[in-house]
């Protein structure tokens, strides 16, 4: 199935390679070499994917994701980036960035990394179209699947999109455990342990959204010694 892919790369000799490569998998790719043109194509939502450098002329990545995830613009990033500082790679992720590749990277690696998204995508379309309700109650949680909002006590939750993903995630298994490496495939869309910090970071984060008291939480409840659940209405919430 051919999708749309858009990569920001400012360096040509790069965005070539990378869009010959993805054209290999058989999607279609435009390329754009700044980033203010780059933010302009990613906000019409016509890709299935974005290609995101880090360091990029008008507009560096993350101005672009930060603006897009302002927008309520969902599109999956893949950034690249020559930096290795962990406080670049998890700034770019907490933006909403899906993955990250660090510069030099293998093709190889990319088209992983690029299949590994893509194949999340198809997984929540599905969920997306089964017998799930679009809106799902729990507690004071309100939960809108079609129209991706949140409600806390009749009052709206500002989320990113994977903290998003990840409250629906929760909500749609009440009262199952999860482990970080199972977050990760099922909300990632990997399997990497490397990311396993992200898993906390945006636990961290949604409970400091959706919680009364993140520090006691009543619905992203730890299992120690496996992972996270969310509660489970019909014991935890009564």
């Amino acid at each position: 199935m051919e999708r749309r892919i858009l990569v920001v790369e400012d360096q040509k000799d790069i965005a070539d390679l990378i869009a010959m490569h993805l054209r290999d998998l058989g999607h279609g790719v435009d390329v754009v070499h700044d980033g203010g043109k780059g933010y302009q194509a990613a906000r019409t939502g016509r890709y299935d994917l974005i290609v995101l450098d880090l360091m990029l002329p008008v507009l560096d990545g993350l101005d672009v994701l930060r603006s897009l995830r302002t927008e309520r613009v969902d599109t999956p990033v893949l950034m690249l980036t020559a930096r290795s500082t962990e406080i670049d790679r998890v700034l770019g992720l907490e933006l909403g960035a899906d993955d990250y590749l660090t510069k030099p990277f293998s093709i190889l690696e990319l088209q992983a990394r690029v299949k590994a998204i893509l194949r999340r995508i198809d997984r929540q379309a599905a969920a997306a179209s089964a017998a799930d309700p679009d809106r799902i109650v729990i507690g004071e949680i309100e939960i809108d699947a079609a129209s991706r909002e949140a409600r806390v006590c009749g009052h709206a939750v500002s989320l990113t999109a994977k903290e998003f993903d990840l409250l629906l995630h929760f909500a749609r298994n009440p009262g199952r455990a999860f482990t970080r490496m199972q977050l990760l495939d099922a909300v990632w869309g990997t399997s990497f342990e490397g990311y396993e910090h992200n898993v906390n970071t945006h636990i961290n984060r949604l409970r400091s959204k959706i919680e009364i008291d993140p520090a006691n939480p009543s619905y992203v409840l730890t299992v120690r010694g496996v992972g996270y659940r969310f509660a489970d209405p019909r014991t935890d919430l009564r």
